[in-house]
């Protein structure tokens, strides 16, 4: 890694409302904003709501540098699932921190896009974001191993719902 030079991005926007505490499951059903800084105009978002979702690319804000994990463990430390290593991963043990993020698009108010789905924290600074384009999503059949599906079956349930 010490080869590897730092970057600056700028951060876009924040997330206002929607989750708190870092939860691991139960990111559905919530509605939150992203809110563009002040110095965009509005005409950026022009079009926007055309689309049905975005790719929100954020920055896990509340990690530190011990959160970094450059070996390979099991998700979320069950022995039941294989150790993986840390780019098997979407946490923010992960060098650079950024989660990626395809929330539904709702509305559009001044610079407030409201979204629901959105699986970042209020506050969390975002980074870009894009609205998706079908053409752009993965060709061919995706393949993965069971246990994403094991660890994840409760990601998008309502909280509300939830036993």
């Amino acid at each position: 890694m010490s080869d590897q030079q730092p970057i600056e991005v700028p951060v876009i926007g924040r997330v206002v409302g929607g989750h708190t505490g870092r939860l691991d499951d139960f990111k559905g059903g919530v509605e939150s904003i992203i809110r563009l800084e002040p110095d965009f105009p509005e005409e950026t978002l022009k079009g926007i709501t055309e689309f049905s979702h975005l790719q929100v690319i954020w920055h896990f804000s509340e990690r530190s540098s011990d959160d970094v994990a450059l070996h390979a463990r099991s998700p979320r430390d069950n022995p039941a699932w294989p150790a993986t290593g840390t780019f098997a991963h979407h946490n923010h043990r992960r060098p650079a921190g950024l989660g990626v993020s395809f929330p539904k698009v709702l509305r559009v108010d001044g610079l407030d896009i409201h979204v629901t789905d959105l699986d970042a924290d209020d506050g969390t600074p975002v980074i870009d974001l894009v609205v998706v384009f079908r053409e752009f999503l993965p060709r061919g059949q995706v393949t993965q191993p069971a246990w994403p599906g094991e660890m994840l079956k409760d990601y998008w349930t309502d909280s509300a719902q939830r036993p």
